[in-house]
């Protein structure tokens, strides 16, 4: 019986999602976060534009939310909108705005190396994308684009961010992925040396000048 309650609430929250998904499309959705609490249901939504979720006055949060509590059944549902701090970072909303392209008519390798690029220029340590369908011919077939640094397995690999959408175009439908490993990404390869202490200095001390250094370069990198 426990096993049938955990699917049920996993497929209400895929659907949930689905429909959000849906109707904030045109603000950019880049991800959504559903969390239980005493008062209720907690969902946290990120867009690249708030506004065009919230509406005028909230009109399109509050229908939104009786929605949810009709076709969904939610108890007590609280909707947050939230702007996604860097649009470029998030692996959904790059996924839409590819799909977009694609079915705007633009070629797949000049979408694809465009996208790739405004990632990394945004400071991604890596990015990959993969578009898959009927590219230029009849048959299927799937092309990769890869930059900087994406690791597949291990705990690493839970630091990548994995964005998917679909283009509806004549020849078919062509699904993107779009994998992003985010500049604030510590990963165990990662060596940093230390210089060597200076007279009398101790290794504490060390270590706390070198700190303090690497957080000015995060700060410089990200101005």
């Amino acid at each position: 019986m426990d096993e049938r309650i955990f699917v049920r609430e996993n497929v209400r929250r895929l659907l949930i999602k689905e429909c959000l998904m849906k109707e904030a499309k045109i603000a950019g959705f880049g991800g959504l976060e559903i969390q239980r609490t005493p008062l209720g249901t907690r969902l946290v939504l990120e867009v690249e534009r708030p506004g065009l979720v919230i509406g005028r006055k909230g009109s399109k949060i509050k229908e939104l939310t009786e929605r949810l509590q009709s076709d969904f059944e939610v108890e007590n549902p609280t909707i947050e909108v939230k702007e996604s701090p860097n649009p470029y970072l998030n692996a959904q909303i790059m996924a839409e705005k590819l799909a977009a392209a694609l079915e705007r008519g633009w070629h797949f390798r000049r979408a694809g190396h465009s996208t790739i690029r405004r990632i990394m220029d945004a400071g991604a340590k890596g990015a990959q994308i993969i578009i898959s369908g009927k590219l230029t011919g009849d048959r299927s077939r799937t092309e990769k684009f890869m930059a900087g640094t994406i690791k597949y397995n291990g705990k690493p690999a839970e630091l990548v961010d994995v964005g998917f959408a679909i283009a509806k175009t004549k020849p078919g439908v062509i699904g993107v992925t779009i994998k992003i490993m985010p500049p604030d990404a510590k990963l165990p390869d990662e060596i940093n040396l230390l210089p060597p202490p200076a007279e009398g200095e101790s290794k504490e001390e060390v270590n706390e000048n070198a700190q303090g250094t690497e957080g000015k370069a995060d700060k410089g990198n990200e101005s």
